[in-house]
């Protein structure tokens, strides 16, 4: 089995050797072997990883993210903790996105807004097309982002 270096898999994830030291001592790699000081890291951490980086990607907390490892390492008794966790965090991102896709909105529609006002040199025909008389590709952006 192939196996890397602890710079090895800092290079690979974009992570600083400092993080993945403190994952191994958080016990987030439980089958981390070593020979002598140095960590020996195989395609089952790195694996591993994957699901740690995205977790937190996700908003979860390192905690959180032991106790995930933690109903792993107890088998299938926990598939319904670790789905719902997993469901839980599909659902956040999910929540995340859709406030990000609002916010991009309203970034693009105030771009246009102050283009147009640029080009007319004031704001007098944006402020008669609101709040439905947009052009539809910016009234689709304008409804976006205000709505409630």
């Amino acid at each position: 089995m192939k196996s890397y270096s602890i710079g090895q898999i800092a290079d690979m994830f974009d992570l600083p050797i400092s993080t993945l030291r403190y994952y191994d001592k958080e016990g987030l790699f439980p089958e981390l072997h070593r020979s002598g000081n140095r960590r020996l890291f195989t395609e089952r951490e790195i694996d591993a990883l994957r699901v740690i980086e995205c977790l937190k990607a996700s908003g979860l907390e390192i905690r959180d993210i032991k106790q995930f490892m933690q109903w792993c390492s107890e088998g299938p008794s926990t598939y319904a903790q670790r789905k719902q966790l997993f469901e839980d965090r599909r659902d956040a991102v999910l929540k995340e996105m859709e406030q990000l896709r609002k916010t991009l909105d309203l970034l693009q529609y105030k771009c246009w807004y102050y283009e147009t006002a640029l080009t007319d040199g004031h704001e007098d025909r944006i402020q008669s097309m609101l709040p439905d008389g947009l052009p539809a590709n910016i009234q689709k952006l304008y409804d976006n982002a205000f709505k409630e």
